[in-house]
């Protein structure tokens, strides 16, 4: 499939957008990703990867309402299409594959 491979910060985004459901927006997804990698990534990144996600077909996007908090300001609501749930899919089984032969490792006690 090509278009479709996925970079590791691609999967992140992607991940989190799946995660957040219908809040996924682009502070949201900072704020998400760095909850849950420790990392905090820059804005003008995440609008970067959100752009070629959307490019490869992978994620959608529409604008909500304006709301008075940002004072009058649309955010830019993210979802996951059905390509970009294949492209995950995919990406967990050759992840998973490759755990699977690695000889004699466990992560049990490792950690």
């Amino acid at each position: 499939m090509k278009g479709t491979h996925l970079g590791e910060f691609e999967e992140l985004v992607l991940l989190t957008i799946a995660a957040l459901v219908q809040e996924a927006y682009s502070v949201a997804i900072c704020d998400e990703l760095e909850k849950h990698t420790g990392r905090a990534p820059k804005l003008g990144v995440v609008h970067s990867v959100l752009n070629r996600l959307e490019k490869k077909g992978l994620v959608k996007s529409e604008l909500g309402e304006a709301t008075q908090v940002r004072g009058g300001k649309r955010k830019r609501f993210y979802t996951v299409t059905h390509a970009g749930k294949v492209a995950l899919v995919r990406t967990k089984e050759v992840r998973d594959g490759l755990w699977r032969i690695i000889p004699e490792f466990s992560l049990k006690g490792s950690l």
